[in-house]
C-alpha cells in the first residue's frame, strides 16, 4: 500500500528531529495538530436540494503566532491530508521567518459543479462555521485549491458581518479592490523564480540564458515563466492538462498566457512543438532548470531518469517523491532540488505582508511590496543553503536540501517552544 501524504510528511519531519539532533519529545509535539475543527455546511442549492458539505480546519501549531494556511475546495480532500497540509503550513511559516503557526483548510466539493450562487453560499457557510475559531490574531485562512480572492471576499465579508465591523486581517489573499495588495496574485511563482535565480546564481554560474521547462501553467506555471522572461532566462516547456509545447528557441510567454487564459488550453498557443494529451514533456526536455508547478508526485521513481534538469524549484506541493529525489542527489552532475517548502513559500509571505498591510490599515505600492517579498525569499534560500552545504559536510552519507529546510524549520518552532515553556 503506497504511503500517504501525512505519512511521508511524518517520515520527514523525524528524520529532521534526528537530523537536526532535537528532542525526541519534539517529534511527539509536532506529530500531532493542537486541534481539529470537522463541520457540516448546508446549501440550499438551484433546483431547491439541501445539500450538506463536510469542511475541516486544522490548527497545528501557533508557538510563533496565529496560525496560517489555506482553504481547498476539493472532491477528494480528506482530514488525513489536511491534517498534513498544517503540519507543511507549520513548517513552511517557520522556514520563511514570518510569525505565523501553521493550519489548513478544506470542504469537500467539485466547486465545478455548483453556480455562481451556490459556491457563494457554500463560501459564506464555511466561513460562518469555522468563526468561532479564527481572527486576525488567532487563525488566518487564504486561498488554496480551486479557491480564489472572490471567496476570501465572501468570506471575509461574512466574518465581518459577524463581528458587526470590518477585520480585513482574518483572510488573505482578498481582491485589491478589498484590502488586497496586487502583488499576492503573482506572488507564488515571482517567488519561484526569485528562488530559481538565486540558486542558479550560487551554482549555475548565473540566471540569465538559462533554459527553463515549467510543468503546469496555472497561476504559478503563468507568473513563474513571465518573471523567468523578465530577468533572462529563456522558457523552452510549458505544459497544462491539455498537453504540452516545447520550443528550443523560447515560448513567447505573454502570448501563452493570452492563450491559456483565452481558450484554457496551452495546446492552442500556435508556435513550437505540440504534444497533445501528453502533460509531461517539460519534465524532460533538456533545460538547466525545472520547475514543477501543478501537482504533487510528478518526479517519482519510475521517471526520474529522464529527467535532464540539473537544478529543480518546486512551485507546487510535493512533486518529488522521495524515492525520485533520492536518485537525483545520486546524479553526479545534479545540484539540488529547492523544495517547496522554500520555493513556494511566496503566497504565504505575501499574505503575511498583505496581513500587516490590513492590521495597520495602511498599504505599500506594489514595487515596494514586490521588494520586500524578494529580500523575504533571498535571504531564506542563502540561509537553507548555507544550512545544507554545513550538514553535508559534515554527514558521511547523502543530505537533501529539503533535510536541511526541514531542520532550518524545526529549529525555529523548538526554539519558540522551549522558550515559552512548552518542552
Amino acid at each position: 500500500m503506497a504511503e500517504s501524504y501525512l505519512e511521508w510528511m511524518l517520515k520527514v519531519l523525524k528524520e529532521a528531529v534526528e537530523l537536526g539532533g532535537f528532542p525526541e519529545e519534539v517529534y511527539k509535539y509536532l506529530s500531532k495538530p493542537d486541534r481539529i475543527l470537522i463541520v457540516k455546511i448546508p446549501v440550499r442549492m438551484d433546483d431547491g436540494r439541501l445539500e450538506i458539505f463536510e469542511g475541516y480546519r486544522v490548527q497545528h501549531n501557533n508557538a510563533l503566532g496565529p496560525y496560517k494556511g489555506g482553504i481547498r475546495f476539493h472532491p477528494e480532500v480528506t482530514l488525513e491530508t489536511d491534517m498534513a497540509l498544517a503540519l507543511g503550513m507549520t513548517l513552511k511559516n517557520s522556514l520563511a521567518g514570518i510569525p505565523y503557526g501553521g493550519g489548513k483548510g478544506a470542504v469537500r466539493v467539485d466547486p465545478k459543479k455548483l453556480s455562481k450562487r451556490e459556491l457563494e453560499q457554500l463560501s459564506r457557510g464555511y466561513a460562518r462555521a469555522i468563526a468561532p475559531l479564527i481572527g486576525d490574531q488567532i487563525d488566518i485562512p487564504a486561498p488554496d485549491v480551486n479557491t480564489n480572492p472572490q471567496i476570501m471576499a465572501w468570506m471575509v465579508d461574512e466574518y465581518s458581518k459577524l463581528k458587526g465591523y470590518n477585520v480585513p486581517g482574518v483572510f488573505t489573499a482578498k481582491p485589491p479592490e478589498l484590502w488586497g495588495n496586487p502583488v499576492r496574485i503573482y506572488s507564488t511563482g515571482f517567488g519561484a523564480v526569485v528562488a530559481a535565480k538565486e540558486a542558479a546564481e550560487r551554482w549555475l554560474g548565473g540566471f540569465e540564458g538559462k533554459t527553463i521547462a515549467i510543468h503546469g501553467f496555472g497561476n504559478a506555471g503563468q507568473y513563474a515563466a513571465l518573471w523567468a522572461t523578465k530577468w533572462g532566462a529563456k522558457v523552452v516547456a510549458i505544459s497544462d492538462t491539455s498537453g504540452s509545447v516545447y520550443d528550443p528557441e523560447g515560448i513567447d510567454v505573454e502570448l501563452a498566457m493570452k492563450v491559456k487564459n483565452e481558450t484554457r488550453k496551452v495546446i492552442n498557443y500556435p508556435k513550437g512543438q505540440k504534444f497533445p494529451g501528453d502533460s509531461d514533456v517539460p519534465l524532460y526536455v533538456d533545460a538547466d532548470i525545472l520547475i514543477p508547478a501543478a501537482i504533487e508526485n510528478v518526479i517519482t521513481a519510475e521517471n526520474v531518469d529522464k529527467v535532464k534538469a540539473k537544478l529543480i524549484v518546486e512551485a507546487a506541493n510535493g512533486p518529488t517523491t522521495p524515492d525520485a529525489e533520492k536518485k537525483l542527489y545520486e546524479r553526479k552532475d545534479f545540484v539540488a532540488v529547492v523544495p517547496d517548502i522554500l520555493a513556494n513559500a511566496g503566497g504565504v509571505i505575501m499574505s503575511y505582508l498583505e496581513w500587516v498591510e490590513n492590521l495597520q490599515w495602511y498599504f505599500w505600492d506594489e514595487e515596494e511590496t514586490r521588494n520586500k517579498l524578494a529580500a523575504i525569499m533571498k535571504r531564506n534560500f542563502h540561509r537553507t543553503a548555507d544550512r545544507w552545504e554545513k550538514l553535508k559536510s559534515e554527514k558521511d552519507f547523502i543530505v537533501t536540501m529539503r533535510d536541511a529546510a526541514f531542520v532550518l524549520a524545526v529549529e525555529r518552532v523548538y526554539t519558540a517552544m522551549k522558550l515559552r515553556g512548552w518542552l
